[in-house]
């Protein structure tokens, strides 16, 4: 059985986007922040997705690496 995960993480980000971890870290913050989260709750792959435009198949190939 194949697990993925579907939480994404600023380390994630900086891979996809070629940016500092940093850069990553205020992304999620505006996605919580777009979609009313607080700071506690996770950002997950479709969120991500969405938020960015991408697809969540061109997201999640950087993930299985």
């Amino acid at each position: 059985m194949k697990t993925s995960r579907i939480i994404i993480y600023p380390k994630d980000i900086q891979r996809i986007t070629g940016k500092s971890e940093r850069y990553g870290r205020t992304l999620i913050k505006r996605i919580k922040q777009s979609r009313s989260k607080t700071a506690d709750q996770f950002i997950s792959l479709n969120e991500f997705a969405e938020f960015t435009g991408l697809s969540v198949d061109e997201v999640e190939s950087y993930l299985l690496d």
